[in-house]
């Protein structure tokens, strides 16, 4: 690292971590309170395993910030733990790690990932001792770069994304991202945009691969839940708006009196991206004359209500599996879209603001093959739904395009795992050469 700048800036960032850290406890604590943060797991932020380190053998750790992340890596720990590798997976959030429990408990050990402090991440690396770490998508913690490397521990980033607004910051610091970046052995990135984009942040080896989320599987359920809320639902014609964002609801129920004019009997299903919003959203819509029933509260749609609030996390496959047609938030009131992958790989026609810049790549394949429409409003939001309400045929269209879609974009778990070869390859090779040494020694 050799400029100035970079330097300064990170030996700040040191020294605000190390004032920081005695102050940690009552914002962890605070955390606790309001149920972001496992309060029987809470030292593992600080670095403190809560589980042994297996005792042979190279292990990989793979860290996945959330439930989009660990949902796109969870095939590619899978294949990293099929060779005999161990692999400790971390994330952030409690939602992810009930996930990756369901998922990943038969083949990998989850762990809290460490706050980006000196005292935390060395303490995690003291313990878990990883041969090479591999972190998903645009997880960029200075701290934990600057260990990993001092360390001598190879660094890739897989399924990597850059969206338009994390480009253009780190564009107003590239000495910054140069400094960071370089200390990445190898970027797999999703599309071709995304790896131009980190070539001239300073990232030396750069190959695409495609998206990992494509090669995923779908979002579970529990099918005695499905089964019971699709006899509540009957035939009354239905969609939903998911991963909905503020400003967003009030669209949706404008949308659905406008389509409940023309389809008597429509039931909406409502999910917010921040299930903690639901009070809030209950309150706007029953001031707009809406009669609500909310998944919160275990309440079961009857013949009066109008939306279905599913103000709960983790059943995403729940939702999805009880429309054909469904509207993704944080595009038309917010801005970067939601992942449309989920939706179409169940077979479900999308609809979409045109502020999708953080699934750029996605949406283009997905508009272009007919899975996928852009709504530019409200008005057009309850057009399109209406017209796919009244023509199931285009309905059937739209959704077989979606699902063709994505198994046009498998193939990125091959390609990435190929990739990550001249890393895993070394660590293979010490499994059979620790297995022939115990052989042996027995004989």
């Amino acid at each position: 690292m050799s400029d100035p700048l970079a330097r300064a800036a990170l030996v700040a960032y040191r020294l605000a971590g190390a004032l920081a850290y005695p102050l940690l406890g009552p914002y962890v604590g605070y955390r606790v309170s309001r149920g972001k943060e496992d309060s029987g797991r809470r030292r593992e932020r600080y670095g403190y395993a809560s589980v042994a380190r297996p005792e042979t053998g190279p292990l990989v750790w793979v860290h996945a910030a959330s439930v989009g992340e660990s949902v796109a890596v969870a095939p590619l720990v899978r294949a990293i733990a099929a060779d005999g590798i161990n692999v400790v997976i971390t994330t952030g959030t409690m939602t992810s790690a009930r996930l990756v429990d369901e998922r990943l408990s038969d083949c990998a050990v989850h762990q809290y990932v460490p706050l980006d402090l000196k005292p935390s991440v060395g303490r995690f690396l003291d313990h878990w001792r990883p041969d090479v770490a591999i972190v998903a998508e645009s997880e960029i913690w200075p701290m934990t770069l600057l260990e990993l490397a001092r360390r001598r521990i190879p660094q890739v980033l897989v399924n990597g994304r850059l969206s338009d607004r994390s480009f253009k910051r780190w564009k107003s610091a590239p000495w910054m991202a140069e400094a960071l970046l370089e200390k990445l052995a190898h970027v797999v990135a999703q599309s071709e945009v995304d790896g131009e984009r980190f070539r001239l942040l300073g990232a030396h080896a750069v190959t695409v691969a495609g998206n990992l989320k494509a090669d995923s599987l779908p979002p579970p359920c529990v099918a005695e839940e499905l089964a019971d809320l699709r006899q509540a639902f009957g035939n009354r014609p239905r969609w939903a708006a998911l991963s909905t964002h503020a400003g967003e609801e009030e669209l949706v129920a404008s949308a659905h009196k406008r389509i409940a004019e023309r389809h008597p009997g429509l039931l909406t299903i409502l999910v917010p991206r921040h299930a903690e919003r639901g009070d809030a959203i209950e309150k706007l819509l029953t001031d707009a004359g809406l009669v609500v029933a909310r998944r919160s509260r275990g309440e079961v749609p009857d013949h009066t209500t109008d939306i279905f609030l599913g103000d709960t996390t983790g059943e995403m496959g729940l939702y999805l599996r009880l429309t054909e047609i469904a509207f993704l938030g944080k595009s038309l009131a917010g801005e970067g879209g939601q992942n449309p992958l989920e939706a179409a790989m169940l077979g479900t026609a999308v609809l979409s603001g045109r502020y999708v810049q953080n699934f750029r790549d996605s949406y283009q394949r997905l508009l272009k093959n007919g899975g996928a429409r852009i709504v530019r409003d409200g008005d057009a939001l309850s057009a399109h739904v209406e017209q796919l309400l009244d023509e199931p045929k285009t309905l059937h269209r739209m959704a077989d395009a979606a699902g063709e879609t994505v198994e046009e974009m498998r193939g990125a778990l091959s390609r990435t795992m190929q990739a990550l070869q001249p890393f895993l390859h070394p660590l293979k090779l010490s499994i059979g050469l620790e297995q022939r040494g115990q052989a042996a020694w027995r004989r």
